[in-house]
């Protein structure tokens, strides 16, 4: 469970203060996919990192009870010097699984060959891309969190991979999907939301959400 109690969160841009959150209060549930809609420039980010503890709220409080994901496409936990074997190695013992295990996996699923073994720094941003994604499918979680501003892998063979295994664990898990465009939605999610003013509307269906989503793009 995700719970989010008289959050707000804004950012000064130097010209005038940015309101991602003010005084919001929702809450995700297992067993309840989430889609939230909206616009760039929103604070899609920011909203996603708060609920995997990557950024605190200003006031308010945010509540964690079940294993969630960093979001996918998320560097935070490697560091650029070590080499992906050395990452995995760590975000392993981290996580408190097997380490051989972790990096066998991320070796396969990455597809970089001796890369792997060399330091992050020197990797593409489609196979640092690639790392993460392998990194976050290794572990197991409740709930995961996508999004849609993550660093996008052009490869195929690692996206049939990758995609496939995604679908399996998304199979057994909830989902947070933060997007301003519904069809991304429609993949994961029956229930939706709409940040909005710095409010979270909840909504049943995408349907109602897309309704309020339109009706805002329009005015």
């Amino acid at each position: 469970m995700i719970e989010f109690v008289d959050v707000s969160k804004s950012f000064w841009t130097g010209k005038r203060r940015k309101v991602i959150l003010d005084g919001a209060s929702f809450r995700v549930d297992l067993g309840n996919s989430l889609g939230i809609l909206a616009p760039n420039g929103t604070g899609k980010t920011t909203l996603i990192n708060m609920m995997a503890g990557l950024e605190k709220p200003d006031h308010g409080t945010v509540t964690r009870t079940s294993r969630i994901s960093f979001p996918l496409g998320f560097m935070g936990g490697v560091v650029n010097r070590h080499t992906g074997t050395e990452n995995a190695r760590y975000i392993a013992r981290l996580y408190g699984l097997d380490p051989d295990y972790v990096e066998s996996f991320c070796r396969w699923l990455c597809g970089i060959a001796e890369y792997f073994d060399m330091p992050v720094g020197t990797y593409s941003q489609g196979m640092r891309a690639r790392l993460s994604f392998s990194l976050m499918l290794a572990l197991e979680f409740d709930i995961y969190l996508i999004d849609e501003g993550m660093p996008a892998t052009t490869d195929v063979e690692f996206n049939r991979k990758a995609g496939k295994i995604l679908r399996d664990q998304l199979g057994r898990a909830t989902v947070v999907v933060v997007s301003h465009q519904a069809q991304t939605l429609e993949k994961f999610c029956r229930s939706a939301a709409v940040l909005r003013h710095g409010q979270i509307y909840m909504f049943e269906t995408l349907e109602e959400a897309k309704r309020l989503y339109d009706y805002e793009a329009q005015g």
